[in-house]
């Protein structure tokens, strides 16, 4: 990243392949939808250029990128939201049953993460998908490590509610 900020265009070329994938899984655990995570992450990497000179080399990177990412997610978010405030639905998709305690065990990942709140989901990507520590997500989300440490255990408990306390491993 020290090397692209300072000019380097060979060296974007191997951050964003080796940094890609885990931020698309990101976008993707926020948004359950291909199209509109492989968007995101196109949206970010431009955030990225043209704030690269932010970055303090002193500092560790990857909490810098989350918290770009998640501004990236939110704009969306807003976007989306102000977009749908005008639009008419021409027609309603049923509704889908919730899954019977006994398919408890075949409900995917995705569908589990569904279920939880926007900020509990966001922490729970961070933390177990993209592997990054409790004070990581903090910097990134811009809150504290114990709000963080709040949010990820009331999503364990939700996803245990879920997966009707059968003990599985979340």
């Amino acid at each position: 990243m020290a090397r692209y900020q300072q000019g380097d265009a060979a060296a974007a070329g191997p951050l964003v392949d080796s940094l890609s994938p885990q931020f698309f899984r990101f976008f993707l655990g926020q948004v359950r939808n291909r199209e509109l995570a492989d968007d995101l992450l196109q949206d970010f990497w431009l955030r990225i250029h043209s704030a690269r000179q932010t970055y303090r080399a002193a500092e560790p990177l990857l909490p810098w990128m989350y918290a770009i990412a998640r501004r990236v997610r939110i704009d969306q978010y807003r976007r989306s939201r102000n977009r749908s405030g005008r639009e008419m639905q021409v027609e309603r998709l049923p509704d889908v049953p919730a899954p019977e305690s006994g398919e408890a065990g075949n409900v995917d990942f995705e569908t589990l993460l569904a279920a939880l709140p926007e900020s509990q989901r966001e922490v729970i990507v961070m933390l177990k998908v993209s592997g990054l520590s409790v004070e990581e997500v903090a910097r990134a989300t811009g809150s504290s490590p114990g709000s963080v440490k709040q949010k990820a255990h009331r999503a364990y408990e939700k996803l245990r509610a879920l997966l009707g306390g059968t003990g599985h491993a979340v």
